[in-house]
């Protein structure tokens, strides 16, 4: 008889499968690599995936729970008012930006951009982590909309969309540079941004946020 799957040796390698990909990019990535980084034989790996494609698949969607995980349980949902929430989380984006490119930068939105094409299961995935996650954001910007009346050419869900628009353009910056500054402006930007379309220019940062580059030049 087969043996069951072990899910601690399938959760090793999708956590190897985090590290190794932002680092290398997912073309670059070997399934040796991935077994490497997890302390895990091929066959291990192929036990619980029929590919590197598959993996890649399942770990968009274990970099949505790990990366959910984190969102939900931080600091920026205890605001009364949504707006400070909005900004909030903002905020901790920006604080989030810290050590090297691959430990900051986004799984899903480095896989998206060299698998778009020729994966459509990797590209949907992706865009599924992405879309969700700006989803959670949608229900703060439109309480905020409410509370101030705007009936504006555009949406919840589309401010929600453009959030993580800038931050993964901030990605590319700071990848195509190798200077993490870039993705901090682009945030900072951002935030003006959104203080301008709700009219709160000049509202303070959360007490959380850092306004250094942590790990880059703190």
């Amino acid at each position: 008889m087969a043996r069951p799957a072990n899910p601690q040796t399938r959760t090793r390698l999708l956590d190897a499968a985090l590290g190794v990909i932002r680092a290398k990019g997912y073309a670059a990535t070997t399934v040796d690599d991935i077994c490497q980084a997890a302390g895990l034989s091929k066959g291990s790996f192929f036990h619980h995936f029929a590919s590197k494609d598959d993996l890649a698949v399942a770990s968009a969607g274990h970099w949505s729970e790990v990366t959910g995980a984190l969102f939900a349980g931080s600091d920026y949902h205890r605001h009364e008012d949504p707006l400070d929430r909005l900004l909030a989380y903002v905020d901790l984006r920006r604080q989030l930006i810290r050590g090297t490119l691959p430990e900051f930068t986004c799984l899903v939105g480095t896989m998206a951009q060299e698998a778009y094409e020729t994966s459509p299961d990797i590209r949907d995935a992706c865009w599924a982590s992405i879309h969700g996650h700006a989803e959670t954001l949608v229900p703060d910007i439109q309480a905020a909309m409410d509370a101030q009346g705007i009936d504006a050419g555009w949406t919840a869900e589309s401010l929600a969309l453009h959030t993580q628009a800038v931050i993964q353009g901030g990605f590319i910056l700071a990848k195509a540079s190798g200077d993490a500054r870039h993705a901090v402006e682009a945030i900072d930007h951002l935030r003006r941004y959104i203080e301008s379309l709700f009219h709160a220019e000049g509202r303070p940062e959360s007490a959380s946020a850092s306004r250094s580059i942590m790990g880059a030049s703190a």
